[in-house]
């Protein structure tokens, strides 16, 4: 039987109820006669505080509160792929069809498709002792991907009950477990976790593999390690949203959990028309058949918000104790510290920098740790990779969530808007940027790649990084006066930032890129440079070099040399071959190679 309470007060999504109750700390509560969802955020002992993921125009005081007795979970089970939830699990099309285009508040739809039978296959048998996280029985959830659903990790016993392979719903009972204290435990497709609760794993590892996404910058100069974090801020328009969607579509995670926190709606409208189109690259399906999204868009309240993001993780999670490989996008953990901050100041907390609550670092921290390289207590190995957007107001990265999230996140891909005015896009600042992970995966490019594939990746970055100094003198003084083999720098630099850095996300050949591609294109760029600095050692100027079209011809192999295409980039090599013996005989120079 239900508690009931009694509201005293209404301030926004933050209702009281006086008095001591029988609620406890983050209980599932049902508010007003539309029993709408709530969770318990605060208990005094004269006062329960609670906060409302539902707008709340129209409670009054004295309008009950139901209490649920259990947390704020999720329901994990087949039929979160290929869906729509919002950020407190709820499938928005579900919803829509009961409520039309208008969602009404209060409706109750259950997260998962309480009436489609799936195809189970069973993977325990009677009699037989099982552990907590152990795979009970596997369903193709959809055609990209293999559900295994698991023992729930504090459940061990003996099988007293398993049921034969065949269709059913995720409410059916399709295994027994005996327990040593003699309970017996139902379990069925569908499960119940908390979602401010970490899910337990076996053994964590170091993260020593790259999360390969396409993206040049990012795979060469300033990589991510599956299982590894990293922070993308950056002002408005200067393309947050864009680069996780080209990760999102091309990034080699098995599953990809979109967390649209807080955004606008047009952007997560992009979002589903694009992925539902798309096709996945790896199985030749589309990509929502390995996508769940998760809609807390900018007019949704406030509190709902500030629980989407532990929604998402837990769904991640949830998959990686299934041994796959997941991509989280939070879009963005900015609006998502504005909904906290909003609650807090609604709580009348005293507050830290910028209104922010002074906890604000510690939930961050909170969530950015829930990623992880791990072993499973399945015995399969599974990662969370975490990828969050920042908003900083102004593109101010001194701000405080900017500042808290690299305390946390050993990737920064820090955006520039004089780089996303001048159409220069990822609009990723080479300057600005690091990744804590390359000598963590140097020994995999080496086996994989390259054993040469760091050391030109560091040759790249000393180039741009000269480039930078050289400017700063060209401002004062102008190129002119700079030595011979300064101006080359200052051309090799271009040739790195157009020819390589630059990405078309709408070219085909240009959109993903494979890391062998990659390292050819270094190893093509770094070619010219030697030879162009061996004829300037020749006594041959800047000047004569530049006359010839090889810069250009370099910075267009991107788009003429496809991707299953290498052999292609000897061609080239030999082009710039041809380039400096003609340069040399023109200048009457012996070859001083």
């Amino acid at each position: 039987m239900e508690n009931t309470e009694k509201i005293y007060g209404i301030n926004g999504p933050v209702i009281y109820i006086k008095g001591k109750t029988s609620l406890s700390m983050g209980e599932m509560v049902f508010v007003g006669n539309s029993r709408l969802v709530g969770e318990v955020i605060l208990l005094t002992a004269d006062m329960t505080t609670i906060q409302v993921y539902e707008e709340t125009t129209g409670l009054r005081p004295g309008d009950p509160v139901y209490g649920s007795g259990q947390p704020i979970y999720v329901t994990l089970g087949p039929g979160i792929l290929n869906n729509i939830f919002d950020g407190i699990e709820r499938p928005l099309a579900s919803i829509a069809k009961e409520s039309g285009m208008y969602i009404g508040r209060g409706v109750t739809v259950p997260s998962l498709d309480t009436e489609k039978k799936w195809p189970v296959k069973m993977k325990i048998q009677e009699g037989q002792f099982v552990a907590g996280g152990e795979i009970l029985a596997e369903t193709q959830e959809t055609e990209s991907i293999t559900h295994r659903s698991l023992i729930p990790p504090k459940v061990s016993g003996r099988v007293i009950y398993a049921a034969p392979d065949g269709e059913y719903t995720v409410e059916e009972t399709i295994a027994k477990v005996k327990t040593r204290n003699g309970d017996e435990v139902e379990i069925k497709l569908a499960q119940r976790w908390p979602i401010r609760v970490p899910r337990p794993y076996g053994n964590r590892f170091v993260s020593s593999r790259p999360l390969v996404t396409g993206q040049r910058i990012l795979d060469t100069l300033f990589p991510i390690a599956k299982g590894g974090t990293a922070a993308i801020p950056g002002g408005f328009g200067t393309g947050k949203t864009m680069n996780q969607h080209q990760i999102a579509k091309w990034a080699d995670a098995d599953i990809i959990i979109y967390i649209g926190c807080g955004e606008r709606g047009n952007e997560m409208t992009e979002v589903l028309e694009d992925f539902s189109k798309l096709v996945d690259p790896k199985t030749g399906n589309t990509m929502m058949n390995r996508t769940c999204l998760i809609a807390n868009v900018s007019n949704m309240p406030v509190a709902a918000r500030e629980a989407s993001i532990y929604t998402g993780i837990t769904l991640a999670e949830y998959y990686r104790d299934m041994g796959y490989h997941v991509a989280v996008m939070a879009d963005s953990t900015s609006r998502w510290a504005e909904a906290l901050r909003e609650l807090s100041g609604r709580l009348e907390e005293m507050p830290a920098e910028e209104g922010f609550p002074a906890y604000l670092a510690s939930r961050l921290s909170g969530f950015y740790e829930r990623a992880g390289y791990i072993q499973a207590l399945c015995g399969e190995e599974g990662s969370v990779s975490i990828i969050g957007a920042v908003s900083p107001q102004g593109g101010d990265f001194s701000e405080p969530v900017t500042q808290n999230t690299k305390r946390f996140v050993r990737c920064f891909w820090g955006l520039d808007r004089a780089l996303a005015y001048a159409r220069h896009f990822p609009a990723i600042n080479w300057l600005n940027s690091y990744s804590e992970y390359v000598n963590d995966l140097a020994p995999w490019y080496a086996q994989n790649v390259s054993r040469r594939f760091v050391t030109y990746r560091n040759r790249l970055v000393t180039i741009l990084n000269d480039e930078s100094s050289l400017m700063e003198i060209v401002k004062l003084i102008g190129s002119d006066v700079l030595p011979d083999d300064q101006k080359l720098i200052l051309e090799i630099a271009r040739v790195i930032r157009v020819g390589f850095l630059q990405q078309n996300a709408f070219h085909p050949v240009d959109t993903c890129v494979p890391l062998d591609k990659q390292y050819r294109m270094m190893k093509t760029i770094l070619f010219l440079y030697d030879k162009c600095k061996a004829l300037i050692a020749a006594g041959i100027p800047v000047s004569i070099i530049r006359k010839e079209d090889i810069f250009e011809k370099v910075c267009n192999m991107k788009f003429d040399v496809g991707n299953d295409e290498p052999e292609k980039f000897d061609t080239y090599l030999e082009l710039i071959d041809k380039f400096y013996g003609k340069v040399l005989k023109e200048q009457g120079k012996t070859n001083v190679d």
